[in-house]
Order: structure tokens, then C-alpha cells, then sequence
């Protein structure tokens, strides 16, 4: 992951319109603009990644389709909150950077303008060498105590769901266990509970992503989408439980990476829409003007480019 580069200019004056009027409403609950509801455009569903380290969450919500003005993107992902092991209190914590503290403490101005566009936002956890990860939980208590950190910042935060990306777990090094197969479906399952009208997604890779079932339980029989997790290729992720193609995302696209000839990104895009799957992954989101690239899977997608019809918004916040 590269998280090195910062990018730094005023905020347009709408940014502190939107503090004032979030206050003034007291955080009131995102509505949706209907409108413009993503949900509304017809097509596979369009997945964003950004890295909040380098981007800003926000431009997710500048890019609408060139004809019918719909929002492009339907999800987009705080990439990323780890899970790290507290020593004193022997267990798995969640843990938000600096930059991800941001995003979710300043939600008013950076989450909810795009919820109020019909964009879901969910926040991406990820192993951060440790040790510990979503896979090597070895009994139910330990997966509910996660479970209920994950739930506790969805509704403090008012996200729409939780992503799993088992990478970078390091798992049975530090004194910790290796991963096994009761884990991941022990954890999703207690998640579902604390928060069943959510959603849940799984970065189709690691430890996690291959042990899906146990004990007669399945893990898509609790999560709602995966999928891909390799840029540039192609294959619907195999989770029990899990068979609705409008659930799976078997391409994913790293933005400006991918050539976007019909030898990749659009051909990525062409067997989407002929194989009938239900979801497209993009990666990493940049501050600059993507309305070209992303035009050339857009086309194939829903029959018309993208445009960059709002702000490019820097990052971090000035």
C-alpha cells in the first residue's frame, strides 16, 4: 500500500455551508437524494476503494454518467481500519488511523455528502501485522467482542456496513494463533446481530475468504457481496452461501493501472456484463479528473461515459 503523498488546497465555500447546516441540524440522519440514487441506474453496481491515507473520501461523489446524470458510484469504502492486538487486555482491538479518524470524525462533511447522493459508505478493516486478524479467532466470545467494536463505530459514525480484507494479518506470528476455519464465520454471524439491516462485504482473499463454512454455517448466508481481490483479473469468489450473481463482483480495476483498452479494463467490464454479475470493484480513487478512464468501463456498463461533475476535493483537509 503506498500512503505517502499529500495533496493540499482550499475547500470550496459548500464545505463550510455543510458544517453550519450540519450543526444546525444536529446530525440529523442522511436522506436520500432519490433522484440521484445510484440504486436507480440500471447495471451492475459500481464499488470504490479509497485510500484515505493519500484521497479524499469525497470525490467517490463527484463523478455522475455523462447522459442520465446518476451518481456512478454505489458503494465506497474507507480503505482502511486494521485490527491490532492489545497486550493488556490480550485481544484484538479495532484501531483508525490518523486519517481515518478523520474521516469518520468530521462525517458531517465528508460521509454523509455522499450518503445524501444514495452512495452507501463502508469502513474496510484490515490485518496490520500483528498477529491478529478476522481468520484466528478461536472462540465465540473473542469474535463477539470484535463484533461489537465493528458495530459500535457503524452507528457511532452512522456507516452503512463493514468490509473484510483479510490481508497482512501475519497470522500464528507474535505469540498468536494460526488461522482456522470456525473464525470468520463465527465472526460475520455475531455481526449480523448488531447490525442486521447493514451491510457486510468480504475482499475476496486470505485465510478468511477460504473458510466459509462451518458447522453447517455459511458465511454468505450473513454477508452481502464479495468480491474480487486481484486487479486486472477475472473469477467470481466461491463463499458458501453466497450464489446470487447480483452479490458478486468477479473483475476489480486498479484506477489509472489497468490499461483501459478493450484488452483490460473495458473487456474486464464486457464479461461482467455478459457472464450477468451484479457488481464492479474499483481501486484507489485519486484526487485527479479519472472521468476518461472510468468513461471506458462506463460505456460498456450502462451505455454512457462518466463525467466529473463535481469537486476535485484534496487531501487531508487543510
Amino acid at each position: 500500500m503506498d500512503k505517502k503523498l499529500f495533496n493540499f488546497k482550499c475547500w470550496p465555500i459548500l464545505s463550510l455551508l455543510a458544517i453550519a447546516i450540519a450543526c444546525e441540524k444536529g446530525g440529523q440522519l442522511h436522506p436520500v437524494d432519490n433522484e440521484n440514487d445510484p440504486a436507480n441506474k440500471e447495471g451492475p453496481k459500481s464499488v470504490v476503494y479509497i485510500e484515505v491515507n493519500n484521497h479524499n473520501l469525497l470525490n467517490a461523489g463527484s463523478y455522475t454518467l455523462a447522459q442520465s446524470g446518476k451518481q456512478l458510484f454505489d458503494i465506497a469504502i474507507v480503505f482502511a481500519s486494521n485490527i491490532n492486538y492489545d497486550a493488556d487486555q490480550e485481544k484484538a482491538v479495532l484501531h483508525h488511523n490518523e486519517n481515518v479518524t478523520q474521516v469518520l470524525e468530521n462525517r458531517n462533511v465528508i460521509i454523509k455528502p455522499l450518503q445524501d447522493k444514495g452512495i452507501k459508505v463502508l469502513l474496510s478493516i484490515l490485518g496490520n501485522h500483528q498477529g491478529v486478524g478476522i481468520a484466528n479467532f478461536t472462540s465465540r466470545s473473542a469474535a463477539h467482542n470484535f463484533a461489537l467494536q465493528l458495530a459500535d463505530a457503524v452507528n457511532a459514525y452512522d456507516l452503512d456496513g463493514i468490509d473484510f480484507d483479510d490481508e497482512y494479518a501475519r497470522y500464528g506470528e507474535n505469540g498468536q494463533p494460526a488461522a482456522n476455519d470456525s473464525s470468520f464465520v463465527m465472526l460475520v454471524e455475531e455481526l449480523r446481530q448488531l447490525i442486521p439491516d447493514k451491510i457486510i462485504s468480504l475482499y475476496d482473499i486470505g485465510p478468511a475468504a477460504s473458510n466459509t463454512e462451518w458447522q453447517g454455517k455459511r458465511a454468505g448466508d450473513y454477508i452481502n457481496y464479495s468480491w474480487q481481490a486481484y486487479y486486472g483479473n477475472y473469477g467470481a469468489p466461491n463463499i458458501a452461501g453466497l450464489t446470487d450473481k447480483n452479490n458478486l463482483g468477479p473483475a476489480a480495476v486498479w484506477i489509472h493501472q489497468q490499461p483501459s483498452s478493450e484488452a483490460s479494463a473495458a473487456a474486464l467490464a464486457q464479461r461482467t456484463i455478459d457472464e450477468e454479475y451484479g457488481i464492479f470493484l474499483y481501486y484507489d480513487l485519486p484526487q485527479t479528473n479519472s472521468s476518461a478512464y472510468l468513461s471506458s468501463i462506463t460505456n460498456v456498463l450502462y451505455g454512457e461515459g462518466t463525467e466529473m461533475s463535481g469537486d476535485s476535493y484534496p487531501w487531508p483537509i487543510p
